[in-house]
């Protein structure tokens, strides 16, 4: 059977910004407002980042825009939010990022197939300035490549 989801939200950057070693999904503890405001899409994981505080895992500086018909029950767009995982996995990472100098980013908040709201998380090294100059580099090399060989091909 095959597994069923639908992005919400992504983090392009993310990916431009740093390697990234290892993925992995936790929950995310959201409010009824912000799930319908993900849902239209009125979210951004730019700038945000994962903690590991006390045993529990956060994300911070992740907006997530007001609904529009929530008035009262609407949330802070910046607030801290809980991420849910399994003990052990949280001391992992806690372990990783404490000794390699790593960081944790969201790469994305997607549904799954049960509807519950997830976020990739990533476990990521950041880039030097000549690493992204190296990607840019090698993308237009392959560009330029398949150009050549779509023009190939036409002859």
């Amino acid at each position: 059977m095959e597994k069923k989801s639908r992005d919400l939200i992504t983090n392009r950057k993310a990916r431009h910004d740093y390697h990234i070693l290892e993925t992995f999904e936790a929950g995310i503890a959201l409010a009824g407002t912000e799930v319908k405001s993900l849902r239209e899409g009125k979210g951004n994981l730019k700038d945000s980042f994962a903690r590991v505080e006390n045993g529990e895992l956060y994300l911070y500086n992740m907006h997530i825009s007001p609904y529009e018909k929530g008035n009262i029950y609407n949330k802070d767009p910046l607030r801290t939010r809980k991420l849910l995982m399994h003990k052990r996995q949280i001391n992992r990472l806690f372990g990783q990022v404490k000794e390699k100098g790593l960081t944790l980013i969201p790469l994305k908040l997607y549904l799954n197939e049960r509807g519950l709201v997830k976020v990739e998380l990533a476990l990521a090294k950041g880039k030097a300035l000549y690493d992204k100059r190296e990607d840019v580099k090698q993308r237009d090399a392959s560009r330029q490549i398949e150009k050549a060989f779509k023009e190939f091909n036409r002859m």
